[in-house]
């Protein structure tokens, strides 16, 4: 019995092998009779083992199986499941597969993933407001991706490396499945041509506008031991925003001289073909850049004519010229202020100390936490170390009696004079407040803040004596050496104020100067202004007739062969300009300004005068012209010493060894970047100072 089962199961075996293989042949003959696009059956190998005489197991060698899959589903029952859209269809072992290539011709997840990804995606925008976003079509494109990837890498100030951190490709493989790792050595070329890109588009940009104000410093990096310049322009652009752009960072060798410094800037200038446009150049009142700026004053005017002769291009920063001011006041009580810096030191230099003078704190139930040391060279860091230093004045006497080794003790009476120098301070940091913001203001601004501290001095200077009087004398002769003589840019800057005009000029000059003085230069400041006006007006009339004549050729062109129409009306319309030109207007648009009334603003927080000069434009056509390159000029280096900021965040010791053009390239191009998305940078605290936390617990 068992032997018999055995030879029949052998018989049934040979006789399913045979039928499976006839099945084939002529799944093989229906195939190739259709045209179905992909293999129609599969090629079964029907071997068998003489030794075994066990069938192999079939291989599955149609195409049609690299997007089908044999799945068992719970009722043990399989399926060919479709791996785009997970479509199940009949399966059987050996069987035709011409319903699978059907499927596939029709299958949509197929077809989407064929033709590139599809979807709908929320695109955002960084111009208007982070809740605005606009719906759209969006197809994969791994191009897209790399050239924003190097945006972000130059905007947020990240190494190369960052592409291949494990966690962001993890990242962005979850968002898409379609992205392609990059490495640094490909995101470092497509920083360099995202920089080429926004170079054209900021040079183009540059073209378009009449006057170009210029500010330079030089900054030497801690990590690499490497000087750098950086160049930035100022300009108002068509629609009255006032716009910066960093046009170099270079790397300048020593030695830093007036010479140097001004082939570096003429360079600079000619590579962006802006040294017709070139006005003012504000820089620091080193000596070597009173060198550079005259020199470089006197190569442009063989090229072009400054306006007023190059009377206005230097202009100095008035941020550093009052730090200086402050800086020889304060040297008037040095000593005492070399004794709390040296006790904040003390104290914060080791950790027992801290909890020591913290408990005091804690006794006497004092409301500030935290000490600040100052950076010597920042008149307004050493007023808030002053500042804060002075709310713990009852604090330092006690600690010095639990700590021996204490020697830096202020007495009382150097306590009453820093109270006394703080509450002088207040105002010139107000001041400084105004004109080193983050977002520097527009040149219109300053007469007023000068006109404030003038006045503060002479207050002072006459109500004091003892060492307040010394030391608002070094503050007064100072002041009266870089604005003791008439401030012609401050001044006309501060007229073409519709909140101002001459009024402003009349109410202050009497404070600032002497009545001769003042008279003299009241007049200088009107006869200015004349001057500049007239000429506007010259190239304003070239300008027009230039365009006007061009107009009128491309009229007659597209005219000719017309009857009747325009025969004698060119000739017409160019006498009526010619005697309208000849005809002086009885007012100009410079008297007509200071003849009106001055602009009383309700909140002059939210005024800004770009916006009033745009809105009168029409009104005042040339005038305004005259406005808005006056309005464009820098009275500080803040945007260049920003720049610096953002220098030593990029060379930092981990990528001190970057050559100088990157760093050109990173920091050129984070600045323009910016100014293409409309992020502005956060408002960080103070470099200059380190504030300490007092331990309370």
């Amino acid at each position: 019995m068992e032997s018999g089962g055995f030879h029949g199961f052998i018989k049934l075996s040979k006789t399913t092998s045979a039928v499976d293989a006839t099945n084939v042949n002529s799944n093989k003959e229906n195939a190739e009779s259709t045209s179905v696009g992909v293999d129609g059956v599969d090629n079964i190998e029907d071997t068998q083992d003489d030794n075994t005489k066990c069938a192999k197991k079939r291989k599955l060698t149609s195409k049609v199986w690299n997007e089908f899959k044999v799945v068992t589903r719970p009722d043990k029952s399989q399926k060919a499941e479709c791996i785009h859209c997970k479509s199940h269809f009949a399966y059987s072992k050996g069987g035709p597969t011409t319903q699978y290539n059907r499927h596939l011709e029709s299958c949509q997840r197929r077809k989407i993933k064929l033709s590139g990804q599809k979807e709908l995606t929320i695109n955002p925008s960084f111009s208007e407001s982070e809740t605005v976003a606009k719906v759209q079509n969006f197809k994969y494109d791994q191009s897209k991706i790399r050239e924003v990837l190097s945006h972000m890498i130059m905007v947020h100030e990240l190494p190369f490396s960052f592409v291949e951190y494990e966690v962001f490709n993890l990242l962005m493989k979850t968002a898409t499945p379609h992205y392609q790792s990059v490495s640094r050595a490909t995101i470092r070329k497509d920083c360099f041509a995202a920089y080429e890109v926004e170079k054209k588009k900021v040079s183009t940009l540059l073209k378009s506008t009449n006057k170009v104000s210029v500010t330079t410093d030089i900054w030497k990096s801690t990590n690499q031991k490497v000087s750098y310049m950086v160049v930035t322009s100022h300009f108002i652009d068509s629609n009255w925003k006032l716009q910066k752009r960093v046009l170099n960072f270079c790397d300048i060798p020593p030695p830093h001289s007036g010479v140097a410094i001004c082939d570096a800037l003429s360079k600079c200038l000619a590579d962006w073909e802006i040294e017709d446009k070139v006005w003012t150049v504000t820089v620091d009142n080193a000596s070597y850049n009173d060198v550079a700026v005259r020199m470089l004053r006197d190569n442009l005017s063989y090229k072009n004519q400054l306006p007023l002769s190059g009377k206005l291009f230097h202009v100095r920063c008035c941020a550093h010229i009052l730090n200086l001011l402050v800086q020889d006041g304060l040297s008037e009580i040095g000593e005492i202020i070399k004794n709390v810096r040296e006790s904040i030191k003390y104290v914060i230099q080791s950790e027992s100390r801290l909890n020591i003078f913290g408990d005091i704190v804690k006794q006497l139930k004092l409301p500030s936490k935290q000490l600040i040391l100052d950076c010597c060279t920042r008149w307004n860091a050493t007023y808030f170390m002053l500042s804060s230093a002075l709310e713990f004045k009852d604090v330092f006497p006690r600690y010095a009696q639990r700590d021996l080794n204490y020697m830096f003790l202020p007495s009382e009476e150097d306590w009453m004079k820093v109270a006394e120098v703080c509450y002088f301070l207040e105002e010139f940091n107000e001041v400084t407040k105004i004109i080193s913001g983050s977002e520097y203001p527009t040149s219109n601004l300053f007469l007023h803040e000068l006109y404030n501290v003038k006045k503060l001095l002479d207050e002072k200077y006459y109500a004091e004596n003892g060492f307040m009087h010394s030391m608002v004398r070094k503050m007064k002769d100072k002041f009266d050496k870089y604005w003791g003589d008439c401030n012609l840019l401050i001044s006309c800057a501060a007229v073409l104020d519709p909140r101002n005009k001459m009024q402003l000029v009349d109410w202050c000059f009497p404070y600032i100067y002497s009545e001769a003085d003042k008279i003299e230069h009241v007049t200088t400041i009107r006869e200015t202004l004349r001057m500049l006006y007239r000429d506007y007006v010259e190239a304003h009339r070239a300008k027009g007739g230039e365009k006007e004549g061009q107009a009128e050729i491309q009229k007659e062109s597209s005219n000719v062969g017309v009857k009747g129409k325009t025969r004698g009306r060119a000739e017409f319309y160019t006498y009526i300009r010619n005697v309208e030109s000849s005809i002086e207007q009885v007012k100009s648009e410079l008297d007509v300004y200071l003849e009106e009334g001055v602009y009383i603003c309700d909140d002059d927080s939210n005024f800004n005068v770009l916006e009033w000069w745009k809105m009168n434009a029409l009104k005042f056509k040339v005038l305004s012209k005259m406005a808005c390159d006056f309005l464009s000029i820098p009275i500080t280096t803040v945007a260049s010493e920003s720049a610096f900021s953002a220098g030593g965040r990029v060379i930092d010791p981990y990528r001190a060894s970057l050559g100088a053009n990157t760093i050109q390239v990173l920091l050129c191009g984070e600045d323009w970047l910016r100014a293409y998305y409309g992020i502005k940078r956060k408002k960080k605290d103070q470099e200059d100072i380190k504030e300490v936390k007092i331990p309370l617990t």
